[in-house]
């Protein structure tokens, strides 16, 4: 059977064996048939409180926090409708748009163009934030289970902030969206570490789909609801990376419904677990590195046996990144099971080591094969991972017995073992 896989921007066929394959992706979701009317409906009529319009007056200045290049959130329209519905409130020149880079590098003009497109970025200031230039930060607080919070200074100097996102499952907050665009987005890089710690990535709690209860996410949430948003609006995409659904309105009860939309969606049971579970990064910009691509392993061992094989194709672009330590961290012990330990014992968390945590662990209980467009056979094995040219081959070397599951989205779909 053909499987067509999410893969850099143009995908990726693969034939596998008909009878012992299962397929798994989210449901079908239909785009909306006005994207833009959709996104002004939630800004209009949000989830809960007043529409957006109602809660900026004149004078005031304004701050929007948005997805770096690493997430496919649409910001050339959601910007555009936030700039639009301010029109004759706010001036351009009291809006900063800050993107929310977390510990990640801050992106290029071009980039930033094709972000937001050009009319956005000629007409409005836009900041990248920078989790290690201390000037650009202020001390919050203690917030949460005592994390040590400092956030961007133009945000919290800003009269009304707003924050813009997409709502996708995360392997270790739950979900994406919502409270994420301040903390991470926002802070400072001792306020990730923290977040990020070996304790809190560890919990079995800190997992696809959960927020409640889970030590990330709290808080995450704690973080956001004890510095204030002021709208939130959100939407969830689908394969195609168009806007199914649009949500906006006070922080947590607008990423609430938001999460359900996308777990309905994305929450796939199966019966047993997988000998072979092939996966991907879900395409680009998903998939630009390995750091990223660590997202559609840990969504393939959801459902791959001990010892099983999962085969991921990301086409990493731009590679481990070499910006960043994740590289550094990830070759810097023998083995997977030694990186675990050797986290473990760490006294204080370096950044990406949550990554590689992860990563580490995966490769504990499964072998994990790569399919690259840009990443050498060295190079990967300085990682700990193999690579293969060609995915059909490899799943063939594992027999005519082996059962095989699909995940063509990858981290876009969360498969689990049912209990019955």
């Amino acid at each position: 059977m053909l499987v067509e896989l999410a893969y850099g921007s143009n995908g990726l066929v693969v034939d596998l064996p008909d009878g012992r394959t299962t397929v798994i992706t989210p449901h079908p979701r239909p785009a909306a048939a006005d994207e833009r009317a959709e996104l002004r409906r939630a800004l209009r009529d949000p989830v809960a409180g007043p529409p957006l319009r109602e809660r900026v007056r004149r004078g005031q200045t304004v701050a929007i926090s948005a997805c770096d290049g690493t997430r496919p959130q649409p910001r050339h329209l959601m910007i555009p409708a936030v700039i639009e519905e301010l029109d004759g409130i706010v001036d351009l020149g009291d809006i900063v748009i800050l993107v929310a880079t977390g510990t990640h590098r801050g992106n290029t003009d071009a980039e930033l163009r094709a972000m937001f497109g050009d009319e956005v970025v000629d007409g409005v200031r836009i900041v990248n934030h920078d989790a290690r230039d201390g000037s650009t930060l202020r001390w919050v607080g203690r917030l949460g289970k005592d994390v040590p919070v400092w956030l961007n200074r133009e945000w919290l100097d800003a009269d009304v902030r707003i924050t813009t996102g997409f709502v996708e499952p995360h392997f270790f907050a739950g979900f994406s969206g919502g409270p994420k665009l301040v903390a991470p987005g926002l802070a400072a890089l001792e306020t990730v570490l923290t977040l990020h710690d070996a304790s809190r990535i560890g919990d079995p709690r800190a997992t696809w789909g959960s927020t409640v209860g889970n030590p990330v996410h709290d808080d995450v949430r704690a973080i956001a609801a004890g510095t204030g948003v002021d709208f939130a609006f959100d939407v969830v995409l689908n394969r195609e990376q168009r806007v199914v659904s649009a949500f906006g309105g006070d922080l947590l009860a607008m990423h609430a419904a938001a999460i359900e939309t996308a777990r309905a969606a994305a929450m796939r049971p199966v019966p047993a677990p997988f000998d072979i579970v092939v996966t991907t990064n879900a395409g680009y910009p998903l998939d630009q590195n390995l750091y990223q691509a660590v997202k559609g392993m840990s969504a393939a061992h959801q459902v791959v046996r001990p010892g099983g094989t999962i085969i991921c194709a990301a086409e990493c672009r731009d590679g481990f990144p070499d910006h960043g330590s994740y590289r550094e961290v990830l070759s810097s012990s023998e083995s997977p099971r030694a990186l675990l330990d050797a986290i473990a014992a760490r006294p204080v968390t370096v950044p990406d080591q949550w990554q590689v945590q992860i990563q580490a662990r995966i490769q504990s209980t499964a072998r994990v094969v790569m399919h690259t467009g840009y990443l050498t056979d060295a190079e990967l094995a300085t990682a700990h991972l193999e690579q293969t040219k060609d995915i059909a081959a490899a799943v063939s070397a594992h027999g005519t017995d082996a059962t095989i599951c699909v995940l063509p989205e990858g981290p876009q779909t969360i498969p689990y073992v049912s209990a019955t």
